[in-house]
């Protein structure tokens, strides 16, 4: 399995997602926003946190109009997997390739600590390694956590399983205490807490072990 790992200036978890992805057993290749082609034969892309171009317009807006997203959005549609996390979640819903908007936490304050999260659909490739209604330990670091959806949206995300994982103390002020959606073929997964700083016992937990590993495993063994 092939994971790219994308960098935009202002990035700061790329290497972490590239170790992520290598620790689970995938081949890394890194990409710098200003590619217009993804790498042959990419299976899965990932699009890091951090803060791509200083946050400056609005989180992720900068980095959705980047060459590469072009290619990533290709990507998506032919149905290829793609995780953004943090900063990447936000590119995502910049890109449409996950509904809804993140904005500021309701207290204006940087939260990073860890957190508690209940995985809500365990039926797609990202989650099947945990069990439905599992609480998983995953640290969060964002100052525009804040995920927005109008009551419409927030239903069907609801009801039909786009929902990957709420928060079991909301720390930011997301609708439906959401932590993460997943796109209407759950190929495409947006969330705030990060999982790769959560694969082994010496970072505090290691519960974002099994989503890298649920999905590299389901390649090997398709």
């Amino acid at each position: 399995m092939r994971a790219a790992v994308i960098t935009f200036p202002g990035s700061n978890c790329d290497r972490d997602l590239a170790v992520a992805f290598q620790s689970a057993g995938a081949e890394v290749v890194r990409v710098w926003h200003k590619d217009a082609e993804l790498p042959a034969n990419v299976d899965v892309i990932g699009i890091p946190g951090g803060f791509s171009f200083g946050d400056y317009l609005r989180c992720g807006a900068i980095a959705a109009n980047s060459p590469v997203c072009r290619a990533v959005v290709d990507h998506a549609n032919r149905g290829g997997y793609v995780l953004g996390i943090c900063n990447g979640f936000q590119v995502l819903t910049e890109t449409r390739l996950v509904p809804g908007a993140l904005i500021r936490n309701t207290n204006l304050k940087f939260v990073c600590k860890p957190v508690g999260l209940k995985v809500e659909n365990a039926e797609t490739d990202f989650t099947s390694g945990y069990a439905a209604g599992a609480e998983i330990t995953i640290p969060v670091a964002h100052h525009d956590g804040n995920y927005r959806a109008d009551d419409e949206l927030l239903a069907r995300l609801q009801g039909e399983g786009q929902v990957a994982f709420t928060y079991t103390d909301n720390p930011n002020g997301s609708a439906g205490d959401i932590a993460g959606v997943f796109s209407e073929n759950r190929r495409v997964l947006g969330m705030m807490p990060h999982p790769e700083r959560a694969i082994e016992p010496l970072q505090g937990s290691a519960d974002g072990q099994a989503l890298f590993r649920t999905l590299i495993d389901g390649f090997v063994s398709a």
